[in-house]
């Protein structure tokens, strides 16, 4: 086993180290705030279009799944940065991967949303 903290105070930890990468990616990560901004935007919404509750949990999750593919290339970025400034093939292969998982999650973001609209204003 793993020596450090355990039980409650091991939540606790992890939630305040959880609550300071927000902080960072928000401060120092332009395309998490727009993301961001973007959900903001869309969640209030979400509760308008939806018509059922799994209609509105279906609007939601790609906002989720946005922020989350977002934060894990934000770190993909940074842990590349880190390693070294010097340009190599297999830094900007990580990084390019890590973008293209974005744009899939905006594309299934778009899909979800113009569906639900489409079925709710022309079916």
């Amino acid at each position: 086993m793993k020596p450090g903290l355990t039980g409650i105070d091991r939540i606790i930890k992890a939630s305040g180290n959880s609550f300071h990468g927000i902080r960072d990616a928000f401060r120092h990560e332009a395309a998490f705030r727009q993301e961001l901004g973007l959900a903001v935007i869309l969640l209030p919404a979400s509760v308008w279009l939806a018509r059922t509750m799994l209609e509105w949990l279906l609007l939601i999750t790609p906002l989720f799944v946005l922020i989350i593919v977002e934060l894990l290339n934000s770190a993909v970025e940074n842990t590349v940065d880190r390693i070294g400034a010097e340009r190599h093939t297999l830094s900007g292969r990580a990084k390019d991967i890590a973008s293209a998982a974005v744009m899939f999650a905006l594309i299934f973001l778009a899909v979800i949303w113009l569906g639900i609209a489409w079925s709710r204003f022309y079916v």
